[in-house]
């Protein structure tokens, strides 16, 4: 038939029995051609591992110009469908929401949530707190006095999404884990979003910096230092520095410390997409703490920070985890989706920042060698993965054997039945 082994006949467009058989046609063309095109080459695809930008929903209050205008550009550098924006009101500009008041809020947050989403982003700096729970947690887990402490220092009830390995927190755990795009002018926020933005996928050269203070009680994380830089040295360049503030860097991608105000912000240089915080006591009160507010670091050119809300005393469980952090990260999981994984008692805790930047996302690469092929990336947490082939990319599938990932592996061995059609199937997964 004239055509086939080219572009598609163009006499098919104009086929005598009218488009239907036209299009049916053209259909057959192209599924008849697929295999030609496939022929002498190996496709390979993983499994989703991070939060797409169509399961995160913006909430704006639209009595609050600032969070409206916050929202709208947010949606426009995502490309988020509209009906992702969510729209609230209420007296903005409180530090603390009385818990009826939020719930009457949450309720219609949920109520009017489209199917799919995951994933929440505010996009107002106050109120930050509802009652002892930061406003983050709360719309994730609904108010509950369980995630506060019940007595001076306390541990409080322990995240389900502390470690989850999955991409579908609302489907598997029943919570939405949400952060807030914060800012307390628009210039700081647009500068926020874009940094996110441009982040993506760009795999940035810098320099985890774990700095041990002279501050006993807020140093806390330090004890962790050598044995996380051990562990991800291969990941990113990670150094153990011994100072109460760094100065005169230009390659910051984290920067995790103890302080209650850190110095010398002015003088660094931090990478798109970069994660900062501070163990601190009030960092989560964003617009008028006692301490410094987390919204410093995002000022200073930070893509994602986190601070308490409430007194947690210094329960590093309370906080992130700069190792878990790090690896989920550099995984190729979304800032929303590394920070929440890494916070065990997140309930006094509030998560700031660009939601959806991923600056290691999208890194796989596969070497055909004979009789196997070797993959490699980041993107595969520890589980037993299945291996699919075919010929064609509508199968049929069938499994070759299955593949066991451990922490940090980056690289696997995997068997090889001729070009075409790869795919790993993840734990959690149905067909």
């Amino acid at each position: 038939m004239p055509g086939m082994r080219g572009t598609p006949d163009k006499r098919l467009l104009r086929h005598p029995d009218g488009p239907v058989a036209a299009f049916r046609l053209l259909l057959w063309a192209l599924l008849w051609l697929a295999p030609a095109a496939a022929a002498g080459a190996i496709h390979f695809s993983l499994p989703e591992y991070r939060l797409q930008p169509g399961q995160l929903a913006v909430i704006v209050n639209d009595a609050d110009p600032l969070s409206v205008k916050i929202g709208e550009y947010y949606m426009r550098a995502r490309r988020l469908p509209l009906r992702n924006l969510l729209h609230v009101r209420f007296e903005p500009g409180r530090p603390r929401m009385s818990t009826e008041a939020f719930s009457a809020l949450r309720d219609a947050i949920y109520t009017g949530t489209p199917p799919g989403i995951q994933a929440y982003a505010i996009t107002w700096a106050a109120p930050y707190r509802v009652d002892c729970m930061s406003i983050t947690s709360a719309l994730t887990f609904g108010f509950d006095r369980s995630w506060c402490s019940s007595r001076t220092c306390a541990a409080t009830r322990r995240s389900p999404y502390f470690g989850y390995a999955g991409t579908t927190p609302w489907d598997d755990l029943g919570i939405r884990p949400s952060i807030s795009i914060a800012a307390t002018r628009f210039a700081d926020a647009r500068a926020l979003i874009d940094r996110g933005v441009a982040a993506d996928g760009t795999r940035p050269e810098g320099t985890a910096y774990l700095v041990s203070t002279s501050d006993r009680a807020r140093n806390v994380r330090a004890g962790r230092y050598t044995a996380i830089a051990a562990a991800l040295q291969t990941r990113v360049e990670t150094r153990i520095v011994k100072t109460d503030a760094l100065r005169d860097r230009n390659d910051v991608l984290f920067y995790f410390t103890g302080k209650s105000r850190v110095t010398h912000l002015d003088t660094l240089h931090f990478r798109p997409g970069a994660i900062a915080d501070h163990l601190t006591s009030a960092g989560g009160q964003l617009t008028d703490s006692r301490q410094m507010s987390a919204l410093r670091w995002l000022q200073a050119g930070a893509t994602g920070s986190y601070g308490t809300v409430v007194e947690p005393c210094n329960l590093p469980g309370k906080f992130p985890d700069p190792g878990l952090v790090m690896e989920r990260y550099t995984s190729g999981r979304t800032l929303l989706e590394a920070y929440w994984q890494s916070v065990q008692q997140p309930g006094e805790g509030i998560f700031v920042g660009e939601p959806l930047a991923a600056p290691f996302a999208g890194e796989a690469r596969v070497e055909a060698g004979e009789g196997q092929l070797v993959l490699y990336t980041n993107s595969l947490l520890p589980g037993s993965y299945r291996v699919d082939y075919a010929e064609f990319p509508v199968g049929p599938w069938r499994t070759l054997g299955a593949l066991r990932v451990t922490r940090l592996q980056s690289s696997f061995v995997l068997p090889r039945e001729g070009d075409g059609y790869y795919r790993l199937i993840a734990p959690t997964s149905t067909d």
